[in-house]
């Protein structure tokens, strides 16, 4: 168990360490420990040696000039210039915001950006203006299509926070896939085998490798097969993929370029956009209904499916309960790390003399 306040300076000393400015290796500390917090360890500090590999690739600039290239009342394209996803994508929301203040809602495209961590996080910036969050992204291409074997698409999540009144907010933050691959990595490193309906391997066969997508096999759309729905997982990948990238000029599909971690590095050598891409949106409640009305009526959806009839010793969840009870947890008595994360964090330390 690390304390929070402990992980969150390395995590930050560790961005600095990199050449980010201060505010921005603050924020980009902020969201993995965010995500340590609510549960989400395979988008958390995990993958902070991800974004110093992406740095020493030469494929992120540390201190970017984010700047809107295109612009609408309600729209914008903003260009990351090869920043951190963990600044840009905020950045963006931020412009979302200011933009539904003034006009109902504001939809952001973003090109040229990285890695941009839990999609929970972007999209929970709208909630203290009373408005609706939206947050997807894409990503490397680790998924296949439904009757493909070929790796098409990336994880691609989708990130809706909806306000409430006396209830705590509704938050969806899910992969397009069956798991994200950061699941798989934590598998990896403990050693374990993937439960059937998450992997193929280079065949297109169903298998329990953990490693199936290191070689050659490609993980699953939301559904697994044909059969459990594969085709709707595939869908909604698809749908974030062309929101992200296709609408803002970042790389789309198999183009996408890898995050540098688990042993994915290269950039293919054709390109038809630039960088990553990412799809943020605000809505402001108040441009369809009076906000305290809406928020009484979440409030009593919320209740209503809480007390859902269950099965025995199972009571229904509300999208975002068990990222805050973990959170509760963790800020209490510290975030587990895995023994190859903590090995991995020493290392960085070591090579920076940051003390771990």
């Amino acid at each position: 168990m690390i304390k929070e306040k402990n992980l969150r300076r390395f995590t930050e000393n560790i961005f600095l360490s990199i050449g980010c400015p201060k505010k921005d290796a603050k924020l980009a500390a902020d969201v993995l420990i965010s995500a340590d917090l609510r549960g989400v360890d395979s988008h958390g500090t995990a993958r902070l040696i991800g974004y110093v590999r992406l740095f020493d690739h030469g494929r992120l600039n540390p201190n970017p000039e984010i700047k809107i290239i295109h612009e609408t009342p309600s729209t914008a394209v903003i260009d990351g210039d090869k920043g951190l996803g963990l600044v840009v994508a905020p950045y963006a929301m931020k412009v979302a915001i200011k933009k539904a203040k003034r006009y109902g809602s504001g939809w952001i495209s973003v090109q040229n950006s990285n890695h941009f961590g839990i999609a929970g996080y972007h999209s929970m910036l709208a909630l203290p203006h009373d408005m609706i969050g939206w947050a997807m992204t894409n990503a490397a291409p680790l998924v296949v299509p439904t009757f493909a074997v070929e790796k098409m698409l990336g994880t691609n999540p989708i990130a809706v926070s909806v306000p409430a009144g006396n209830q705590p907010p509704f938050v969806a933050d899910f992969a397009s896939t069956a798991v994200a691959y950061g699941k798989m990595e934590i598998l990896q490193r403990k050693g374990l085998s993937a439960p059937i309906g998450w992997v193929q391997d280079a065949n297109g066969n169903p298998t329990d490798d953990a490693n199936a997508v290191k070689n050659g096999g490609g993980l699953l759309p939301l559904g697994g097969d044909r059969e459990h729905g594969s085709h709707k997982g595939y869908g909604l990948g698809a749908i974030v993929d062309i929101f992200s990238g296709v609408l803002s000029g970042a790389n789309f599909g198999p183009w996408v370029p890898p995050f540098a971690t688990a042993g994915f590095h290269g950039v293919a050598a054709e390109q038809v956009g630039k960088g990553t891409g990412h799809f943020l949106g605000a809505m402001r409640i108040d441009g369809f209904r009076p906000k305290e009305e809406f928020k009484a009526s979440m409030d009593t959806w919320i209740e209503r499916f809480r007390n859902a009839k269950h099965i025995e010793n199972q009571p229904v969840l509300i999208p975002g309960d068990p990222e805050r009870e973990l959170e509760k947890e963790r800020r209490a008595n510290g975030i587990p790390l895995n023994d190859k994360v903590i090995e991995d964090l020493q290392g960085l330390g070591d090579r920076f003399g940051v003390k771990f």
